[in-house]
């Protein structure tokens, strides 16, 4: 008895000592705050979404208009610039050549142009005037010789062979006399319009190219379209950048005012109302509330490219682009910060009318942004 029964209840017995001993001694730990509180949404019933600070005009990425080797970067990261500004330079030494031949060809077409309006030299004329003067003497010498010798030939003392060549030599010396004035009339008369014309053409012709060699110059230099701050430099001398460049070889902006990109989800998109109060709290900092004033909304929705990294969040997903203007001194955020963002949706849309005449109103304020 006492091995089959003794013995198990032995064993029950520290058993169950031993649990109690282990959840006597167990620790405990208090429970830990969270090292940073989550935030909470200020409205009852709220559109929550994921929005990125960027500038007011949009975070303008430059790029190159043409491939080539960056020889010189004239900003550098947080210098304000304005319209016209010069922000870097490709190496430009084949344009300069090509618009130092382009002004000699205009050069050559001009003096060409010039010489026909000029027409005719006052030196040409005198030499024309004397060839006229010496063929109208032999004309006259050969006039002479030809009646003499008709009158012979009347008379009997001359052949008729005799005749004809004088008749043949008077009347080419005659010939060569009308040359004469006619070249000196032509001279006198200057260049023809159509010469000139062809002329004016080519003159058009090497300036427009000309102009087109310095505007391929002027393209080298790639320079700010609108004002703003530099916030990224993506380049550096030396470097060879494409037509095409997978990112921007500089980023910039105005960022007087910023503004608030939200991706608000596609399920989402039917409680949404333009402009319903928002706010948005900084990631990290959810403390720091501020709130939104409505811009527009960006009508057409895309898939979602700004994922958070949760284990339910749907990669398939597609969010409306709503822009918010930023009611803070622009001075307390950074350019590409996530924020959370939250719509009071406390009164959705009713209808389906509603929502139109809604989104009509946010269209309507982005034309007027």
């Amino acid at each position: 008895m006492v091995v089959k029964v003794g013995i198990p209840l032995l064993a029950i017995t520290l058993l169950g000592y031993a649990f109690h001993y282990v959840a006597k001694t167990r620790p405990t730990w208090p429970d830990a705050a969270p090292p940073i509180e989550p935030p909470r949404a200020p409205f009852d019933q709220t559109v929550a979404g994921s929005g990125m600070i960027e500038a007011e005009t949009e975070n303008i990425a430059v790029g190159s208009p043409v491939a080539g080797v960056v020889v010189e970067v004239m900003v550098e990261v947080g210098e304000h610039v304005t319209a016209g500004t010069p922000l870097f330079r490709l190496d430009d030494r084949s344009a300069k050549a090509e618009v130092a031949v382009r002004e000699s060809s205009l050069h050559s077409a001009k003096a060409e142009l010039a010489r026909l309006e000029q027409l005719p030299r006052p030196e040409d004329v005198p030499v024309y005037e004397a060839t006229i003067r010496q063929r109208q003497a032999a004309l006259a010498n050969l006039e002479y010789t030809y009646k003499r010798v008709q009158r012979l030939s009347e008379e009997g003392s001359a052949t008729e062979e005799e005749l004809v060549d004088a008749q043949h030599r008077y009347q080419e010396a005659k010939a060569l006399a009308d040359q004469a004035q006619s070249e000196l009339d032509r001279l006198r008369a200057g260049a023809w319009d159509q010469d000139k014309s062809v002329a004016q053409a080519a003159v058009a012709l090497a300036s427009a190219q000309l102009e087109q060699a310095r505007t391929e110059l002027e393209r080298l230099t790639v320079r700010a379209l609108a004002p703003g701050q530099i916030l990224q430099v993506n380049v550096r001398p030396g470097e060879f950048v494409g037509a095409s460049p997978s990112r921007g070889l500089i980023v910039y902006g105005s960022v007087q005012a910023l503004h608030v990109r939200v991706d608000i989800d596609e399920f989402d998109i039917p409680r949404f109302r333009p402009n319903a109060p928002a706010e948005a709290m900084l990631k990290g900092y959810p403390d720091l509330k501020f709130p939104l004033r409505f811009v527009r909304v960006e009508p057409y929705v895309i898939p979602k490219r700004s994922l958070t990294g949760d284990n339910t969040e749907r990669v398939d997903t597609r969010v409306l682009q709503v822009i918010y203007a930023v009611e803070a001194p622009s001075d307390a955020f950074f350019v590409g910060q996530q924020v959370d963002v939250y719509v009071d949706a406390s009164k959705p849309p009713t209808d389906t009318a509603d929502a139109v005449a809604h989104r009509g109103d946010g269209v309507a304020a982005e034309h007027g942004q």
